[in-house]
């Protein structure tokens, strides 16, 4: 993916370096966290605490507790080369986001576009979404309309899910851009409002249309990065496909226990994860991402 000397986003806020502060009386949270994150829960519970994954999964729509947000001063974070090359990146990416969404947004729903922030950070962070260890992974918190992501989990990414390539990146950063999306829409209200009004299984299958549309918007992200500018290189829609892929609940719980329980999934499979996000791609129209109204996932 071509970045280097790109505009990049002026809504990053960068707290690499900071410790969360001490919390004092938790308070109910506010908003829900979706993403990746709960994936790497998942793998936490497979091969750290031998955990039947769906034990940590099921919470992780609800968000948890929070804790007040202040940060405790430090000195200037330091980041490797590395480190500053991939922020400059992700500002970029969310740069492109900001572009194809208030373009897209008001022309496809109606609705003028509200910028979230990404916020950078190492090893845990505070959101009204409650705290949150870089274990988690990325997430978007519905409670202050923000992306949270340690860098290290590129790492992880490559490492744990064999993800490789800038592109799986953008990937990861789109997915949370399109929660956020979903969440001006009404979609994630919508999944929200449903939880003690359905069977955990029904309500499992709302968290899998949540999350395969917005497989399907980061596809849509691609499309019109890719028609309104030269950044997109040969072999990133591939990496794309790639991180979706290695993160589908099928795949996920094979690893861990050798089977698959598909009333238990909250993510989707594998296939479904890389067919939305390549239909987003090919159509580049949202009301074809309508996973709800599906007759098919």
């Amino acid at each position: 993916m071509k970045y280097k000397g790109r505009e990049q986003s002026r809504n990053v806020e960068d707290r690499r370096g900071r410790r969360a502060g001490a919390a004092g009386r938790m308070a109910k949270s506010k908003g829900g966290k979706f993403g990746l994150g709960g994936i790497i829960l998942a793998l936490i519970a497979i091969f750290v605490f031998k955990q039947d994954p769906q034990t940590v999964l099921s919470g992780m729509a609800d968000g948890g507790s929070s804790a007040p947000q202040t940060q405790q001063s430090s000195a200037p974070y330091q980041g490797s080369a590395e480190e500053e090359d991939l922020k400059e990146f992700l500002s970029v990416v969310l740069k492109e986001t900001e572009d194809v969404w208030n373009e897209i947004l008001p022309q496809q729903a109606g609705k003028k576009y509200i910028e979230p922030t990404l916020v950078l950070y190492t090893d845990e962070v505070e959101s009204r979404c409650g705290r949150a260890t870089k274990a988690v992974g990325p997430f978007y918190c519905s409670g202050d309309n923000k992306l949270y992501i340690d860098l290290s989990f590129k790492q992880e990414l490559e490492r744990r899910f064999g993800a490789k390539g800038d592109f799986a990146m953008a990937y990861v950063v789109a997915h949370e851009v399109a929660h956020h999306v979903q969440n001006q829409l009404g979609a994630t209200r919508y999944v929200h409002s449903q939880k003690n009004h359905v069977s955990q299984t029904e309500y499992n299958q709302l968290s899998v249309k949540l999350e395969l549309q917005a497989d399907f918007y980061a596809g849509l992200w691609a499309h019109y990065t890719g028609k309104w500018t030269d950044m997109l290189e040969r072999g990133d829609i591939d990496e794309a496909l790639g991180a979706a892929f290695a993160i589908g609940d099928d795949r996920i719980q094979m690893m861990g226990r050798g089977s698959v329980i598909p009333e238990s999934f909250t993510h989707g499979t594998s296939e479904q994860r890389m067919r939305w996000f390549k239909k987003g791609y090919q159509t580049g129209q949202m009301r074809e991402g309508d996973t709800f109204n599906a007759r098919s996932l």
